[in-house]
């Protein structure tokens, strides 16, 4: 009996040090995908910029641009899909001449 719940534990700890290592590599493809964005809709890319952070960014993540006078931000937004968290990564830049 002691064995089953020992394992159990042991399983459960497994389960959420994977899940917890997970969301943390969505967040980091989220801020590597919104940073990239940024720097293309600087540039004046925003379609561009669209498309390549669709491809950094973890699958189904939202990506958001939004340009306001001389700023870019953008910012992605994805859920984890072990844990009921949302992960999400915010990049700005300075519009180039």
């Amino acid at each position: 009996m002691e064995a089953a719940v020992a394992i159990g534990a042991i399983v459960v700890a497994l389960w959420l040090g994977l899940a917890g290592v997970m969301a943390a590599a969505d967040h980091v493809r989220c801020l590597d995908a919104a940073r990239e964005a940024a720097r293309l809709a600087a540039r004046g890319e925003v379609d561009r910029a669209q498309v390549v952070a669709a491809g950094i960014a973890p699958r189904g993540a939202a990506i958001t641009v939004h340009t306001e006078g001389d700023t870019v931000f953008v910012s992605v937004h994805s859920a984890n899909a072990v844990l009921p968290i949302t992960v999400h990564g915010d990049a700005y830049a300075v519009v180039e001449p």
